[in-house]
């Protein structure tokens, strides 16, 4: 089996595209499972993540969460991550889908 590529893509609703480390990405269970060559997804041959219901905006904020934990991962008295108050719902639904 060839190893897993470094990087990976997240593709967003508009068809904004991240570029993010796959350690990162892999912080959400959703998107590990999906890049998993072991479950016969699509997205692990293309190392590509669509996600049709997020938009650019909230998945560049989910990208930026991705590195903020895996930075500050057992780290202790971290400051927060600040989100604009106008993304706070699609970021929640965002949230829960990605189970993060």
């Amino acid at each position: 089996m060839a190893a897993s590529p470094d990087y990976v893509t997240l593709v967003s609703s508009d068809d904004f595209t991240f570029v993010v480390q796959r350690s990162s990405a892999c912080i959400s269970p959703a998107v590990k499972r999906m890049l998993d060559p072991l479950n016969g997804f699509l997205e692990a041959k293309t190392n590509t993540v669509r996600f049709d219901n997020i938009s650019g905006m909230v998945l560049e904020k989910v990208c930026e969460y991705f590195y903020y934990n895996e930075k500050n991962e057992g780290a202790r008295d971290v400051t927060d991550i600040d989100f604009p108050t106008e993304l706070c719902l699609e970021l929640l639904m965002a949230a829960d889908y990605l189970d993060v």
